[in-house]
């Protein structure tokens, strides 16, 4: 362990990565007044150092460089030294990272930029190796070269960094379409962009692309959904193999349940071993989804190993969700969810030879080759489904099942007592309202209460320590910091829509009402179209962007975008669908051609295509029948309900006159069926 001989400036911070940074050699500051202001007087270039708790190179980049007092003395003599955690500051993240990408063609964590004292970037890379290696300088010799340059060229630095910001700055306009033409939105263009998914599918082991291979869960969604409407075979088989490949890989832990960032390899064998929480929601999101549509035990059985997971590790007793758990422990990568085969047989004696084939676990190991792991490791993965195994083995596939249950409790009960990896405490506004979302859609897609009661319990804990006098703050960790973002506001706003679908409490519509016209206020950018990431009180950055990429997480103007498409019917606000249709019309080239990086785009332009269905269900029974209908698969719909009259949203108006009894209303394309009185009866409309 890291002798504490050093104490810098994020001794007072609360992220728990800064705080694993509070100690060494190197005068490390938060981003500040204080800090930004001593660049100035000190006419010194700043080193931003941007990562986050869950980081392995970040880790390693730490004990290599910002451990060693050689370094930190060259660091803490030249540069004003900041570091950022970019989960607490995505803004900052965003700008130096689209930086680096400009000048290097790469990104990743850590990112280390150098700008100037007036905050502008010049110079910057990702992991710097204490020695030359990878092609790549050593951190000394690139400290100091920056200080060379930064001292004996100054003008030419300055020049650089001017039109470094300026190209940042031009790049907010995206080329976008400036059309006003009427929408054209076609059943042509959505099964254009499910060709070219499909194009870049891997149709062996699932996913899209090649290693390293990511979930892209709003990929497995638009096609899931796509197979709905069109009933196109290879979208679905292709959104179900990626989801199977994936529950049987090394990406989902098998014993504790949960998912890990990304797979290393094409087979989902070999995770970073990080587990994030908002990876974990946008999966229980498309899982739900899956087993609407499929009724497949295995989607919610895997709901609920994940979800449990959330509950048991990144939960607070407050209801407040973590950010996630680190891939090391002990300083090793995926320590703590590896096995010998000795080990197992030590733990499973008789049960250990079915088990080690059942999840491929051999004397040789499956995983060590190139990492600190010793020798003979394995992870835990089903190259084929339990299923094959049971014919394989002659045994009945409960059977084997029950086995194999008995099997992962004993080794869970083991891995338990292992050093467990950091758990970053910190809690989010953005990923809580992620979570929220899934909750209430797995609660949905299962009738499991106690999902509900995690996504209400949440709900109070975000509206009771991240919102202070009617306003929204981004990160909970003793206390509120750092005003929200946009992708805050509108997952929380999305989360809202969602929580008012499951329970019928209509206060959660009038909530989602009440954010959006907040965001449309202080976020709009100057042709009333797109967001900004930053709120127009924010003076700490050089730059406000603007993110229409869907990522990792969905971009806060993809899901603004859907936002505003669900509420303009729900509040009869004309406006804000045609800003809706504007933001979709503007990317419509870009998402046909560049679904994989448009995916919530995509599933918005579903549903100008598809229209929405409006349901309605009133009378004393309402709440248990919407239960019933949230069962049902469908992806493109309103659904409000009321035991009483109810005036104030218009899909409820004139629903009780002269009505008796429970009655289920369905409009769409402007038409309006006659009411119904049972869900199978709703179903058959629908199917209609």
């Amino acid at each position: 362990m890291q002798q504490k001989n050093f104490t810098n400036h994020l001794i007072h911070e609360t992220s728990p990565y800064l705080l694993q940074h509070a100690h060494n050699p190197v005068e490390w500051y938060p981003w500040s007044d204080g800090a930004l202001q001593k660049a100035i007087e000190e006419d010194k270039p700043i080193l931003v150092s941007i990562g986050y708790a869950a980081c392995h190179w970040c880790h390693v980049m730490e004990r290599e460089s910002f451990e060693d007092e050689a370094t930190a003395e060259i660091m803490n003599k030249y540069f004003v030294s900041i570091k950022i955690d970019r989960e607490e500051r995505p803004d900052l993240d965003h700008i130096y990272m689209d930086a680096v990408q400009a000048m290097t063609g790469g990104g990743g964590w850590p990112l280390n930029v150098f700008l100037t004292p007036q905050k502008k970037p010049f110079y910057g890379g990702t992991y710097f190796p204490p020695e030359r290696a990878f092609n790549r300088m050593s951190w000394k010799e690139t400290l100091l070269a920056v200080h060379e340059a930064y001292t004996n060229k100054k003008n030419e630095i300055e020049a650089q960094a001017e039109n470094l910001t300026k190209y940042i700055n031009d790049s907010n306009s995206f080329g976008l379409s400036k059309t006003e033409d009427a929408i054209s939105f076609s059943k042509e263009n959505l099964q254009t962009i499910a060709d070219n998914i499909l194009q870049t599918a891997d149709t062996v082991w699932g996913g899209f692309g090649n290693a390293p291979k990511f979930p892209q869960t709003f990929i497995i969604q638009y096609l899931l959904r796509h197979y709905h409407f069109t009933k196109h075979e290879a979208s679905l088989k292709q959104a179900l193999l990626s989801l199977d490949k994936m529950i049987q890989g090394g990406i989902y832990d098998q014993l504790g349940g949960g998912f890990a960032r990304y797979s290393t390899d094409t087979k989902w064998l070999a995770p970073h071993f990080e587990k994030m929480l908002y990876d974990n929601a946008l999966l229980v999101n498309v899982l739900a989804e899956a087993y609407q549509l499929t009724h497949s035990e295995t989607y919610a059985e895997i709901i609920k190993e994940t979800l449990d997971f959330v509950n048991r590790e990144l939960t607070s007793p407050e209801g407040g969700f973590y950010s996630a758990l680190d891939a090391d422990s002990e300083g090793v990568e995926g320590k703590y969810y590896t096995w010998s085969k000795a080990e197992i047989e030590d733990i499973l004696n008789d049960d250990a030879e079915i088990f080690c084939k059942v999840y491929n676990i051999s004397e040789k190991g499956n995983w060590s080759e190139g990492t600190p792991l010793e020798e003979h490791s394995n992870i835990l993965w089903l190259p084929e489904p339990v299923k094959s195994w049971s014919e394989k083995l002659n045994l009945d596939e409960i059977f084997l099942k029950n086995k194999l249950n008995s099997c992962k409790t004993k080794l869970l009960e083991h891995r338990n007592e292992r050093i467990k990896p950091l758990l970053d405490d910190k809690i989010l506004l953005g990923w809580n309202s992620l979570m929220i979302t899934a909750c209430c859609k797995a609660y949905a897609a299962t009738s499991e209460k106690l999902y509900l009661q995690m996504a209400q319990k949440n709900i109070s804990f975000l509206e009771n320590n991240l919102k202070q006098h009617d306003a929204w703050f981004h990160s909970w960790k003793e206390t509120a910091k750092y005003p929200a973002f946009l992708d805050d506001h509108a997952y929380l706003i999305q989360a809202y829509i969602h929580l008012q679908e499951v329970t019928g409490e209509a206060e959660y519509l009038f909530k989602a009402e009440d954010l959006t016209k907040k965001v449309i206020l202080s976020f709009s950018d100057e042709e009333n179209i797109f967001f900004f990431f930053t709120d127009d009180a924010q003076s700490d950055i050089i730059i406000r962007k603007k993110e229409v990429y869907d990522g990792a997480t969905p971009s806060g103007n993809s899901v603004m975008a859907l936002n505003l498409f669900y509420l303009s019917i729900v509040f009869d606000k004309f406006e804000w669908r045609k800003r809706a249709e504007a933001m979709l019309r503007s990317l419509k080239e870009a998402i046909i051609r560049y679904p994989t990086s448009f995916g919530v785009w995509g599933l918005y332009m579903q549903q100008e295509v598809g229209g929405l269905n409006e349901i309605v269900v009133t009378g004393t029974s309402a709440f248990e029948l919407i239960a019933e209908i949230n069962k049902l698969f469908i992806p493109n719909k309103i659904i409000q309900s009321a035991m009483l009259p109810f005036e104030e949203f218009p899909l409820l108006r004139g629903k009780f006159e002269n009505k008796t009894g429970d009655l289920i209303y369905l409009c769409r394309n402007y038409l309006c069926e006659e009411p119904v009185e049972t869900v199978e009866k709703l179903r058959l409309l629908l199917k209609s």
